[in-house]
């Protein structure tokens, strides 16, 4: 059963004031939902005053993350088509800009740059109101201690992104009093970095191993350690990602698993395997909850119940795969392929290949939604956890656990066929190296985490390079035109742009 959560309009001037009454956390099969009025609102006076109050808010928070700006052409654009595993897609003509960052050409006025900024920067404002308002609030103090580290989950997960994606960026960790706050500047990478640190360890006190039913799909103490090691990771704290990921592992909460392609499947929603998902659903009922365009954007192009065909994986993706790794066919659609869901995918059109993992078996389309509307997001997976472990132990010398956390997911991979994905023997610490970042290109692929990746491994000029990648440029995209205007000179331009 999944969680869902819907939002309403929100009053925007610069920063959202108002809140979004969102849909209440379902308590059985059964879906309920709050009739509201998408133009009603609630005068932040009133609004923040019960339990009931700060739950609508948090679950406005969490409902914000599935937006367009936070999971379609924007993280497509900047997350996704400059690495070496995707490219525009969709027909020739079609939403052109993508090619500017696929060769590295975008300029500061790229609509994309603002729609990534802006949809971070909305997911901290939900978080920051939750953080600033619900502790006035009469509640149940367990309740209220686990919405505020819920929150602080959130804010890191965005700011973490920004930072990844822009370097420095302005830090706000509250509501601005009054108008000499809202326009700030640049805070410094480090500095950003610390803060999302504080908020991540704050939350991994307070939050839950998991949760029942009825709670499915909120933010554990499993995703929050999970997202500190990767924090970590980008910072290379080695014995830090050591230490969180061996948490996790040894928290027994997760396992991986079996069919690999199964696993993005919508019967493993939040299985086993999951640490944080972005919850979606389609909802016959409710169009206005139904909004998930993950999927869709990404779709087989020219199918009834497929997508609009874009973000698609590259030869290189195809070819970085081992002979008979079978993570391969349940990562890529192919063209002229049967899926194993039964859709027969045309043998010509305007992509050879597509995304599997973002794939919702067509007869499941319901007209008048959005394609694999119900497909949710995997954000952070057990998978995951494995390598970072695998690469944070090889950093300290413990190769015996690399290639025990590394065998794990080759493991997985391998199944019962063991002609293939042979076991990784070698006790060369850069040879290792290569082999950990090679399985999390094969593992993580599509999944929005290659560009950065190899950028913090510091190779994107051997890997990007070719494609236009520059180094002391392309390690971060231009702040956005518009938000440079708005700042009255406040807010700098990265080198080079």
């Amino acid at each position: 059963m999944k969680t869902i959560f819907q939002k309403t309009h929100l009053r925007q001037l610069g920063l959202y004031s108002g809140l979004a009454v969102c849909l209440l956390f379902p308590s059985s099969c059964k879906e309920e939902f709050l009739d509201v009025d998408p133009q009603g609102k609630q005068a932040d006076t009133v609004f923040w005053a019960s339990e009931d109050d700060a739950t609508k808010a948090v679950n406005a928070m969490y409902a914000n993350l599935r937006g367009w700006n936070n999971t379609a052409f924007a993280a497509i654009a900047l997350e996704s088509v400059g690495s070496d595993e995707t490219e525009k897609g969709s027909t020739a003509s079609d939403a052109t800009f993508f090619n500017d960052y696929d060769t590295f050409t975008v300029g500061s006025s790229d609509g994309q740059l603002g729609g990534f900024w802006s949809g971070q920067y909305q997911n901290i404002n939900y978080a920051n109101q939750v953080l600033d308002n619900i502790p006035a609030i009469q509640m149940s103090s367990t309740l209220k201690e686990r919405y505020l580290a819920e929150a602080k989950f959130v804010r890191a997960y965005s700011y973490f992104r920004l930072v990844r994606a822009f370097g420095d960026v302005p830090l706000r960790l509250k509501l601005p009093a009054d108008a000499s706050e809202y326009n700030l500047p640049r805070t410094p990478k480090a500095e950003v970095y610390a803060a999302i640190e504080k908020d991540l360890t704050e939350a991994v006190a307070v939050l839950p191993l998991s949760y029942g039913p009825a709670d499915l799909g909120r933010v554990t103490k499993g995703a929050a350690q999970t997202l500190h090691a990767k924090v970590s990771m980008y910072q290379q704290k080695w014995q830090q990602v050591y230490d969180l990921t061996n948490q996790v592992i040894t928290s027994g909460r997760y396992a991986l698993v079996k069919d690999f392609e199964q696993l993005f499947r919508l019967n493993n929603e939040n299985s086993s395997e999951s640490i944080f998902e972005i919850q979606n659903e389609l909802l016959p009922n409710n169009k206005a909850a139904s909004n998930s365009q993950y999927s869709q954007v990404q779709g087989v192009r020219g199918v009834t119940g497929g997508g609009w065909g874009f973000n698609v994986p590259t030869k290189e993706l195809a070819d970085a795969f081992e002979t008979g790794d079978p993570r391969r066919d349940a990562t890529i659609i192919f063209r002229g392929e049967t899926t194993p869901e039964g859709d027969a995918i045309p043998a010509v059109g305007d992509n050879p290949m597509y995304n599997q993992k973002s794939y919702v078996p067509f007869n499941l389309f319901v007209s008048g939604f959005n394609e694999g509307a119900q497909q949710n997001i995997r954000v952070l997976r057990y998978a995951e956890v494995l390598l970072m472990n695998a690469e944070a132990a090889n950093e300290l010398g413990n190769t015996a656990q690399a290639l025990a956390s590394l065998e794990l997911v080759r493991a997985r991979a391998r199944g019962t066929n063991t002609a293939i994905l042979p076991k990784v023997t070698t006790t060369d610490k850069a040879a290792l190296r290569l082999a950990i970042w090679h399985e999390r290109q094969v593992e993580l692929a599509l999944e929005f985490d290659r560009y950065f990746d190899v950028i913090r491994q510091g190779r994107a000029a051997q890997v990007f390079g070719p494609k236009g990648w520059k180094a002391g440029k392309n390690e971060v995209w231009p702040i956005p035109q518009t938000e440079l205007d708005l700042s009255a000179g406040v807010l700098t331009q990265n080198p080079g742009y």
